[in-house]
């Protein structure tokens, strides 16, 4: 049967949401938010804090699996702080060649180490020398940073380094998220290497991740965004019997609880407003909750909105 796992997604899935995504169900694993590996050894406090689930072996509170992922470009930095996190148990560890965000991309992270796979063997090499053999080890890459050119090319240089599954976004650094996702060119680095390759990239639907499954000739499939704008999506492949918006709609209100508790009150409506701008695009009751909740800024009115709406009680809220 083909797995179903949920993407890393840095500012969008948290360990608030990626909890509430795996209680509605569907996924196999996923690998959490990336921790930035630039200068030294990492507390355990870091990991922690940006993998709760650690602190509950590794598995959300539903009891999804989810991996850790490190971004980095320093070779001896990378094994070090990959050796520090096995103390911690993960469920797996996954390195991050495939973030296209600048502000990453700049300190020579993500995606911009795409024209370097001699890097990318010698990071990968030094992690797989400290990971051991049951701690899955995975990576994640882009197509490249503005062609295709070296797609196949990097991703052998990872497999020779030894990791265990490859992941592929389809699309380069360049192409950021834009539309379409360059299936055509996964079922190529799929072809050209001899380990389990794993599809991600602009799957939003049921019919997408067949369609996807079909371009690429990967069983396995990593959603991302898709999994945001539908949290049924993972048990609607699986052909589960789903009730919509009534099962999301309890959802939202577990959401902003655990929101209120971990962000500071002038930031919260954000996130809650974030989550539900992408949910309309598959139910217009989120698009009539996003409307609503738009023009109140503070959290507390917030809170009063949503109890009004039925979402919340107020013995929750004091909970």
């Amino acid at each position: 049967m083909s797995r179903i796992l949920l993407a890393p997604m840095e500012g969008l899935a948290d360990d608030l949401l990626r909890g509430v995504l795996t209680a509605i169900g569907g996924y196999d694993w996923g690998i959490c938010e990336f921790v930035r590996v630039s200068a030294n050894v990492l507390p355990a406090k870091t990991y922690e804090r940006i993998c709760p689930e650690l602190l509950n072996g590794s598995k959300t509170a539903a009891g999804t699996p989810m991996r850790v992922q490190l971004l980095g470009s320093d070779p001896f930095l990378m094994a070090e702080n990959a050796s520090r996190l096995v103390t911690l148990s993960p469920a797996g560890i996954d390195l991050n060649f495939g973030c296209p965000a600048p502000t990453v991309n700049r300190h020579r992270g993500g995606a911009a180490l795409l024209g370097e796979p001699e890097l990318l063997h010698e990071i990968t090499s030094a992690v797989r020398a400290v990971v051991p053999a049951h701690i899955p080890f995975t990576a994640k890459m882009r197509l490249g940073i503005d062609n295709t050119s070296r797609a196949v090319e990097n991703a052998q240089a990872l497999v020779a380094a030894g990791i265990d599954e490859l992941i592929v976004h389809g699309r380069t650094k360049v192409d950021g998220y834009r539309p379409p996702a360059r299936w055509e060119w996964i079922d190529r680095v799929r072809a050209a290497i001899d380990i389990p390759l794993i599809a991600n990239g602009e799957v939003w639907t049921v019919e997408d991740f067949r369609n996807c499954q079909l371009a690429t000739g990967c069983a396995d499939i990593m959603v991302g965004r898709g999994a945001v704008a539908d949290p049924l999506l993972a048990r609607r492949v699986r052909g589960e019997a789903t009730s919509g918006w009534d099962e999301i709609r309890p959802a939202v209100g577990d959401y902003w609880l655990g929101v209120r508790k971990k962000v500071v009150a002038v930031h919260a409506g954000g996130r809650l407003k974030q989550w539900l701008a992408m949910l309309r695009r598959n139910y217009p009751e989120a698009g009539e909750l996003y409307d609503l909740l738009r023009p109140i800024k503070g959290a507390a009115d917030i809170d009063a909105a949503l109890i009004a709406e039925g979402l919340l009680t107020p013995e929750r809220l004091a909970a």
